[in-house]
């Protein structure tokens, strides 16, 4: 057992922050809560690291009431998307404030000290930077920085609110790859917060959804892009095409009908006729490196379908901006249930 949080409700004035959370977070896992801004995946961070009050509700770590336990006794270690590193120290000293600062009769000897920074050093791969001050840093080794001091003293829970939001998009990629590898290493259990379905999806080992502090669905990441439990979690997971149409006879016909639901990379496009395919126009294109993302025109729906950087090299140079697409899956949600059509 890890975090086990039971009907937790917290309001600000007659804002609904979160609305009866019922959850498990499993120990040793790193799980992401993911959901749009007011989802309230903030404040359930904060009210599991008792920087916030529930107004209903228990939280248990391992077992373990921590509900009214302060924040300082509940063992955990708290990563801000800010870093929060102390200007004045070096990062020397910024990972070993945490060790420094405990009671004496639990305070590790300077070369206890020393031995456990300069192992986490190493791990964080900044061995040589020990001496530089936070502003000497680049935005990512600042991040490294605010999670080695979290792990310096060794917690049993490990948060992280939206650790790498201030990065640039490259050192953002390269340090959510960076942090799997060292949560399979140290096995810690660890909840981050994001708003970036990629992020959440690349990182995690599941993946909390959350919408108007309410959970939506709890799953592995294959689990809930695959299997999505409603629209709403399907709509948020990636890009995804949303228009009316209905499936019969003779194939797909779009206008009245069912809400259909069906992402870019599930239709094929072709430069001839192909059966089942419909004709469509391209007013559009953005290249995505090794593919590109087609803006469509069919049968006076607007559609985007996601193709291959090759595949559109030949349709630009064939001059043509007629296609004919054909849907590889369609699903529509009707009374909780989904629904798939293959044409």
């Amino acid at each position: 057992m890890g975090i086990k949080i039971e009907n937790i409700i917290k309001n600000f004035g007659s804002f609904v922050a979160l609305d009866s959370i019922n959850l498990d977070i499993k120990e040793g896992k790193l799980t992401a809560l993911l959901g749009p801004s007011g989802s309230g995946k903030t404040t359930l961070l904060r009210i599991i690291a008792g920087l916030e009050n529930a107004d209903e509700g228990k939280i248990s770590f391992f077992g373990k009431d921590i509900t009214n336990a302060h924040a300082k006794d509940r063992g955990i270690g708290f990563v801000f998307q800010h870093y929060a590193l102390f200007k004045h120290m070096n990062v020397f000293d910024n990972i070993a404030f945490g060790l420094r600062v405990r009671p004496k009769n639990v305070r590790p000897s300077k070369e206890e000290i020393k031995k456990k920074v300069n192992t986490l050093l190493s791990m964080i791969q900044l061995e040589f930077l020990a001496n530089r001050m936070p502003h000497e840093l680049s935005g990512g080794q600042k991040q490294r920085v605010a999670l080695a001091r979290a792990l310096a003293i060794e917690p049993k829970v490990l948060l992280l609110d939206e650790p790498f939001g201030a990065l640039d998009a490259k050192v953002r990629q390269d340090l959510r790859r960076w942090l799997r590898r060292l949560h399979d290493e140290i096995s810690i259990t660890s909840v981050f917060v994001t708003h970036d379905q990629e992020e959440a999806l690349e990182v995690s080992d599941e993946i909390v959804i959350m919408q108007n502090g309410k959970i939506e669905q709890v799953g592995t990441p294959e689990s809930v892009y695959e299997n999505p439990a409603n629209p709403f979690v399907y709509s948020f997971l990636g890009n995804v095409n949303l228009f009316s149409g209905r499936v019969g006879e003779n194939g797909l016909v779009l206008g009245e009908g069912e809400t259909l639901f069906v992402r870019p990379h599930e239709i094929e496009v072709f430069l001839q006729k192909e059966i089942d395919a419909i004709e469509a126009r391209v007013i559009g294109h953005r290249i995505l490196g090794a593919r590109v993302r087609l803006d469509l025109m069919a049968q006076g729906r607007e559609i985007c379908a996601e193709i291959p950087k090759l595949q559109f090299d030949i349709l630009r140079n064939s001059g043509k901006n007629s296609v004919f697409i054909r849907f590889l899956s369609l699903k529509s949600f009707q009374d909780n249930e989904w629904s798939e059509y293959v044409i």
